[in-house]
């Protein structure tokens, strides 16, 4: 097998992105105050608080960590994920059909790298 980036394995539906991105980032900002990157173990206690099925919790680590430690996360782990395609698939998901209001809960705050937007042109 090829050590190149592969799609997530873990794949889950996009309304499930959604309620994990807003469970984990509302105990995030209650536990930590508004970031724009979280460390691992604060998102990992986030996903274990809120119950996050270990499978699916590197959703969150792409919504959250920075893309370094994502990469040392999954690194550690032995896997390759895409932390891009990943996070987008995140912000996709939490992403409203109203384009006047992209998000219907603020994740404002935090760092989005820079994204090809043609991902958005449901929003057109």
């Amino acid at each position: 097998m090829s050590s190149d980036t592969m799609p997530a394995p873990c794949a889950i539906a996009p309304q499930d992105k959604r309620r994990q991105a807003q469970r984990v980032g509302e105990y995030l900002i209650r536990h930590h105050g508004k970031r724009n990157f979280y460390s691992v173990q604060q998102v990992r206690d986030a996903n274990q608080r809120n119950r996050i099925d270990i499978d699916v919790a590197c959703w969150s680590h792409a919504l959250f960590n920075t893309h370094a430690d994502f990469d040392k996360l999954h690194a550690a782990t032995g896997e390759a994920c895409d932390y891009v395609a990943m996070k987008a698939e995140m912000l996709q998901s939490v992403a409203t059909g109203d384009a006047s209001d992209w998000f219907d809960f603020d994740l404002s705050w935090l760092q989005f790298p820079d994204l090809d937007i043609s991902l958005f042109d449901f929003l057109d």
